[in-house]
């Protein structure tokens, strides 16, 4: 680049500057631009401190883009400097909260009180109706699965609404990035002198209303069954906010939403993503406030296969570019779903009813309620989730701050401090290599603690995270836990408050299941990676410590995370990655306090994997590929796929394959082939996520599987998350069945996607 060009850019670059052009600036332009005016956006600053400080730094290459590596890029474009959340001083106090099974709306409810009812018909699919536009296709494609299936499902209705949630009832320490005491505020301003303890405000939610009179994070669980097909009607009530609550800076700034039963094999109009969204329905990002949608959940596996079956959903939004923040908001619903068909080979009755005296034995205990839903006791969800809560003294610099997207008092979207928001949840859009929070939360609450009788437990666990991955053990302890910062721990080391330095593994994991569902042989673990979306279903037996000895009562065992993570970008210590022995987090407390009976079975065997072509390798040379990767602007601000953004309004191409060819990410129905998911580079992780349907990984970095790869045990069953680690390659088989239509494919770790990493892909007739 010449002088010339160089002071153009600059020129450029300072009227980007303007306030009055700033403020305008769609999120998606942002990304477009080059990456000097990326810098003046980001920074709020002008060009006339940027480029001569690229240029001292050596970072202004003479093609006129960044020649840095991403982290320096990311520093120069942009300080990350979050809070340090005020430390709960009384952890494992709360309750462990199992979410109750949510009530379907009486026949007699829905078909006589609401206007607009649930039904095959033209228009019926969402609030939008008959448009006249056949492409709009706002009906459902598929009334039933099975043929067996009732004319009418089960109704669901699911509001999401603005409510308050509590994560501790825990009086916390207000202290700094070095764990020392200091200032505190409250929503009128006034200031608490340093080392004053406090309660904790309640955290302003977008969550879902199964029927209760609040909305809860996560919100309600669904029980399902195969062969009981029901319909969710999601209404959007965010813009009612009847508490008149503060809602912050996050959060889609219209405040529409997307729903997407993750991984429910379901129609694109019940899907729940943008590709379909911002080209039929709503022909908009998601639907908007006081808009309803309809998504009918077959419980259907795909080709009828029963080896497709699988038990642990759950449902979360997905709104385009927002998901993230969104999620971290409290759009989350789980969804777990049962077998009632028998075979006799197995024994008598349903081979996964949650009733431990049929089918397999797995741990369970039913109970049918008289309103049509169903709770399984010894049968516990746990959803994982990481936040971090706002000091009032840390800058809200974000991008979407200098967009007019949140404006703060009189207008204003200055980057600026909110002492107003102390202790309540704080996010950040940008940059956008991952948000990590300090406090660790299950099903909602910190630290909860959860008594257990000595007996057989069925584990669901489910990542809700935006970006962390754990890495999980069940430990005892001499010492109870201690804080972090009574350790001598300071900085990111804080992250998960508190320790427990003498703890050793007592229990191990019995594995039965992953996201795809049952596994065929069951297999234990000392320790289990659960990256973000991941759902891994285990027993453990309370009975016995794995010496063989017996807990004793009062006996207390801790869900430990062992991974630190302390950014978005991968961990930096784990079990198969240079151990950190002082890094045992304890996130649940364990309790024995009696005995039960106990009727199930430990399983040797439970679902065989699904029919793959034995000439799958027939199919290598024609496979897609598709590459994930950071952007050309350099640092963490944009995530591309094949070098390109997101285009919800196309189809994406694979990269050139063994055969020179380029096709579209398009499947003919009843079709079935090979992609290949490749990680960039650059030092980061994916968790790549593809709607419909599950996949099986045949090869992962040149190595076909089985045997499975040892840092990834579960890739020899099915799934539906790519786990990427830096610079993997993975070769998945694919089916395309039962429904056409769009659908997308995208990294799970929230914040690429919503800057980017999402690819559009459709199933064509």
């Amino acid at each position: 680049m010449n002088e010339t060009s160089i002071e153009q850019t600059e020129n450029e670059t300072s009227r980007l500057d303007e306030p009055t052009k700033v403020t305008q600036l769609p999120r998606r332009m942002f990304l477009k631009l080059g990456a000097v005016g990326a810098a003046a956006v980001a920074v709020g600053t002008t060009s006339s401190l940027i480029v001569p400080e690229l240029r001292r730094k050596g970072l202004l290459s003479a093609n006129g883009v960044f020649d840095a590596s991403s982290q320096a890029l990311a520093a120069l474009v942009y300080t990350e400097v979050f809070p340090t959340s005020p430390l709960i001083l009384n952890p494992f106090s709360d309750p462990f909260v199992k979410p109750k099974a949510a009530s379907p709306v009486p026949y007699s409810m829905w078909s006589n009180d609401w206007k607009y009812k649930p039904g095959p018909g033209i228009g019926q699919q969402n609030s939008y109706g008959d448009t006249g536009d056949p492409t709009d296709n706002n009906t459902h494609q598929r009334w039933k699965g099975y043929d067996t299936d009732p004319d009418i499902p089960l109704v669901y209705q699911i509001k999401a609404e603005v409510d308050t949630h509590s994560f501790t009832t825990s009086l916390v320490l207000p202290i700094d990035k070095n764990g020392r005491p200091t200032k505190s505020f409250d929503a009128s301003g006034k200031v608490y002198p340093a080392g004053t303890k406090r309660k904790l405000p309640d955290s302003t939610i977008y969550g879902f209303n199964g029927g209760g009179d609040h909305a809860t994070f996560p919100g309600p669980m669904i029980n399902a069954e195969y062969g009981r097909p029901v319909i969710v009607r999601f209404e959007n009530h965010l813009d009612e906010n009847v508490q008149q609550l503060d809602v912050q800076d996050f959060g889609a700034p219209d405040r529409s939403l997307l729903i997407h039963l993750h991984n429910g094999h379901t129609a694109p109009e019940s899907d729940g993503n943008p590709h379909w969204s911002m080209t039929k329905g709503p022909h908009h990002h998601g639907f908007r406030t006081k808009d309803w949608v309809d998504q009918l959940y077959l419980n259907w596996p795909a080709g009828s296969d029963d080896l497709e079956k699988q038990s642990f959903f759950w449902f979360h939004d997905h709104r385009m570019d927002h998901t993230g923040s969104n999620v971290y908001k409290g759009m989350v619903g789980l969804y777990p779903i049962y077998d009632p068909k028998e075979d006799l080979s197995v024994g008598p009755g349903g081979l996964d009813m949650g009733d431990e005296n049929q089918g397999y034995r797995l741990p369970g205990v039913r109970t049918n309620n008289l309103d049509g839903s169903f709770d399984v006791e010894y049968d516990v969800p746990f959803a994982l989730a990481d936040f971090r809560l706002d000091d009032g003294v840390t800058m809200h610099q974000d991008i979407h701050d200098t967009q007019g997207e949140f404006p703060g008092p009189n207008g204003l979207d200055t980057p600026r401090t909110h002492p107003e928001w102390w202790g309540k949840t704080f996010y950040k859009h940008f940059p956008s290599h991952g948000f990590v929070g300090d406090i660790f939360t299950v099903n909602g609450v910190a630290y909860p603690v959860m008594e257990v009788k000595r007996r057989k437990y069925r584990f669901r666990f489910l990542d809700a995270s935006v970006s962390r991955i754990y890495e999980l053990k069940l430990m005892s302890s001499s010492t109870p836990p201690k804080a972090a910062r009574d350790l001598g721990f300071t900085g990111d080391d804080l992250q998960g408050q508190y320790r427990l330095p003498n703890g050793q593994q007592c229990m191990q994991f019995l594995q039965i299941a992953t996201d795809g569902g049952l596994i065929p042989t069951p297999f234990l673990r000392d320790s289990f990676e659960l990256w973000p979306a991941k759902r891994r279903e285990f027993i453990v037996d309370f009975s016995k410590y794995q010496d063989g000895t017996t807990p004793d009562l009062w006996d207390e065992i801790y869900l430990t995370n062992v991974m630190k993570m302390p950014t978005g970008r991968m961990w930096t210590n784990s079990s198969r990655s240079i151990p950190d022995p002082a890094y045992k987090v304890p996130m649940v407390k364990f309790v024995i306090t009696g005995d039960a009976d106990d009727n199930s079975l430990v399983p040797t065997k439970l679902r065989d994997l699904p029919f793959v072509r034995q000439d799958w390798q027939t199919l290598m040379n024609q496979r897609s590929i598709f590459e994930v990767e950071r952007g050309a602007l350099g640092g963490e601000i944009e995530w591309l796929i094949n070098g390109d953004q997101f285009n919800p309004f196309e189809v994406a191409t694979s990269l050139r394959n063994p055969a020179r060819k380029t096709p579209l990410a398009q499947q003919k129905m009843g079709s079935n082939n090979l992609w290949e998911i490749r990680n960039g580079g650059g030092g980061w992780v994916h968790p790549f996520h593809l709607h419909m349907e599950e996949h099986r990984t045949m090869m992962r970095n040149g190595k076909i599987q089985p045997p499975a790869d040892s840092g990834h045990p579960d890739d020899i069953s099915k799934e539906d998350l790519v786990a990427l680690d830096p610079g993997e390659s993975t070769i998945i088989y694919r089916q395309f069945r039962d429904f056409v239509g769009p659908y997308v494919a995208h990294c799970h770790n929230l914040a690429h996607e919503d800057h980017a990493m999402m690819f559009g892909w459709e199933i064509i007739p």
